[in-house]
């Protein structure tokens, strides 16, 4: 069981670290968009440790194309909490439900 768990629980915290780079981008965009600031740089950091848990998948037989599209789902769906309850972001209901399909997927696709 954990064995099939596992690979979930690391694009998991790849989509966290993922999600905080987007965060720090969008602060960067928001106040100077200079590149190279430390916002800047960070941001792209934390997307390389975001991708380093994607390799990192890949150890338990994980599908290249599942794990990216998995990795990439959890970080879209944790964007949305924090877009909404920390930057009172709103999705249309076409966007809700294609949230909703992309959380049904990781279920297929897995």
């Amino acid at each position: 069981m954990l064995m099939h768990t596992l690979p979930l629980i690391i694009l998991f915290i790849g989509g966290l670290v993922l999600t905080a780079g987007d965060i720090l981008f969008k602060f960067w965009v928001e106040k100077s968009g200079t590149y190279f600031s430390n916002l800047y740089v960070i941001g792209i950091l934390l997307y390389l440790i975001g991708s380093m848990f994607l390799v990192q998948s890949y150890k338990y037989d994980m599908n290249i194309v599942a794990a990216g599209i998995i990795q990439v789902l959890f970080n879209t769906i944790i964007l949305v909490i924090v877009s909404y309850f920390y930057f009172n972001e709103s999705l249309t209901t076409l966007q809700v439900v294609g949230v909703i399909l992309g959380i049904i997927s990781i279920y297929l696709i897995k």
